[in-house]
C-alpha cells in the first residue's frame, strides 16, 4: 500500500507545482480557471462489451481543455515545444489527461505464472496535450508520465468491477510486469477532406516514443452524416481526443444544435516496443513474442445534442503476440466516449 500511496502523492505534486499560490483571497479569486471553450473527455473501453475478458480488458481516461498556466510547467513544456516546432502559426490549445490501461491473460481464473500467454501489466499516468487546428489540418502532441505495475493499481480496479458485476475473480496479478516509472511522446497528425455535411475522409499519420511504447502509425478514417465537427470519433489512445475551444473556433458545423455521423476505419502501427507484451526495459520478467506490424479496424457512431456528444466505437485489433504453444489470437472490444463542452 505504501507504494500505491507513493505513486498518487508523485502524480499530485507534479501536476500542482511549477506556480507560486496566490498571495491572498483576491489573488486566487482574480486567476479563478474559466472554463469556457473547455471540453471535458471520459473514454471507456473494455473487452466485456464483446463477450470476453482477456488481452486489453479495460481502459479509461478523464480529463479535457484547461489553461496551461495552472499546470506544472514540467507538464506543459514537452508537448508545447513540440508543437511549437511542429506548426506554423497556428495557437496552441492545451488539456490535461488522466488514465489507466489493463492487460490480462487468456484465463485470469489461474493464479500460477502462464508463460505461454500475455502477461499481467497495467499502466496508470497523467498526460498532458498540446494542440492546434488550422486549415483542416489537426496537430496534437500528448506527454504521459505514469507508473507501471503494482501502483498503477490494476489488481485493485479489476478486482473491485468484476465483484460489482459479479464476473470472475481474477487470481493471477502476482505475476503482473514488475513496478517501473512510464513516460511516453507522442505526435499524431489528422487531416480532413470534404464537407460538413455529407462525406469526409479524414487520414492520420503520428508516432509514439517512450519507455511504455514505440511505434510509428498511418491510417484512415471515412465518415458521413450532418453538421460534422472534429476530426472523427474522438479516441482515448494518446492525441485522440479534441481540447479546449478547437471545435467552436474552427468548426462551422459546431454553430448548428446539433450533428451526427456514422464511420469507418482502419489504423496500422509499426510497432518497436510495447511495455505490456515485451516486459520491462530494464530488468527481466514476463514477456512474449510481438508481432512487428498490428492494426485496428474501426466503426461506429457519434451524435450531439448542443453541448453533450456521445460516441460508440468498435475495435477489431489484429494478433499482436504469439508463443511456442500458438499466437494469441485477434481482439474485438469497444469504446465510448462521452464529452461535454462548456
Amino acid at each position: 500500500m505504501r507504494s500505491h500511496r507513493l505513486a498518487v502523492a508523485v502524480v499530485a505534486a507534479l501536476l500542482l507545482t511549477g506556480r507560486a499560490a496566490p498571495s491572498g483571497a483576491a489573488e486566487a479569486s482574480a486567476e479563478a480557471v474559466d472554463l469556457r471553450g473547455s471540453e471535458i473527455q471520459i473514454f471507456i473501453e473494455n473487452d466485456s462489451f464483446g463477450s470476453s475478458d482477456q488481452y486489453y480488458t479495460n481502459g479509461f481516461k478523464i480529463g479535457g481543455g484547461v489553461p496551461a498556466d495552472k499546470v506544472s510547467r514540467f507538464f506543459t513544456r514537452p508537448p508545447n515545444a513540440l508543437l511549437d516546432a511542429i506548426t506554423d502559426g497556428a495557437s496552441n490549445h492545451f488539456g490535461l489527461f488522466f488514465g489507466q490501461n489493463m492487460y490480462t491473460p487468456r484465463n485470469i481464473s489461474v493464479a500460477a505464472p502462464q508463460p505461454n500467454d500475455r502477461p499481467w501489466a497495467a499502466w496508470l499516468y497523467v498526460g498532458a496535450v498540446a494542440q492546434s487546428v488550422k486549415n483542416d489540418h489537426l496537430h496534437t502532441v500528448e506527454f504521459d508520465i505514469g507508473v507501471v505495475g503494482p501502483p498503477a493499481l490494476g489488481r485493485q480496479v479489476q478486482t473491485a468491477s468484476h465483484k460489482l458485476v459479479d464476473a470472475p475473480e481474477p487470481l493471477g496479478w502476482d505475476n503482473q510486469i514488475r513496478t517501473e516509472p512510464g513516460i511516453l511522446l507522442t505526435y499524431l497528425h489528422k487531416r480532413r477532406y470534404g464537407e460538413i455535411s455529407g462525406v469526409q475522409l479524414v487520414p492520420h499519420i503520428g508516432a509514439s516514443l517512450g519507455t511504455v511504447a514505440t511505434f510509428a502509425r498511418a491510417g484512415a478514417l471515412i465518415r458521413a452524416g450532418q453538421n460534422m465537427t472534429g476530426f472523427g470519433p474522438d479516441g482515448i489512445e494518446p492525441g485522440g481526443a479534441m481540447l479546449k475551444n478547437t471545435r467552436r473556433q474552427e468548426d462551422p458545423g459546431r454553430g448548428q444544435p446539433h450533428e451526427w455521423f456514422v464511420f469507418a476505419g482502419a489504423d496500422g502501427r509499426l510497432m518497436g516496443h510495447n511495455t505490456s507484451l515485451d516486459g520491462s526495459l530494464f530488468r527481466s520478467g514476463p514477456s512474449v513474442e510481438t508481432r512487428d506490424y498490428v492494426y485496428d479496424l474501426l466503426m461506429g457512431v457519434s451524435m450531439r445534442i448542443d453541448a453533450l456528444r456521445v460516441s460508440v466505437t468498435q475495435i477489431r485489433r489484429s494478433e499482436e503476440f504469439y508463443t511456442p504453444l500458438g499466437g494469441g489470437g485477434k481482439q474485438k472490444f469497444y469504446s465510448v466516449n462521452v464529452g461535454i463542452e462548456f
